[in-house]
């Protein structure tokens, strides 16, 4: 019979933190990704507000 032994403790823990980080690293895309459409879009109209 062959039997093993190991701590799940450690494995779930560097488990959790790649988790967190992803999510960080996603938040933080999905920041730049938002504002570089907003700033595009203030491109677009800026000619609208510079002339009279």
């Amino acid at each position: 019979m062959i039997e093993a032994s190991t701590q799940i403790g450690p494995l779930v823990q560097r488990l959790v933190e790649k988790a967190e980080a992803l999510a960080k690293a996603r938040a933080v895309t999905m920041a730049r990704r938002r504002d570089a459409r907003r700033w595009r879009k203030a491109r677009l109209l800026w000619p609208l507000f510079g002339e009279d």
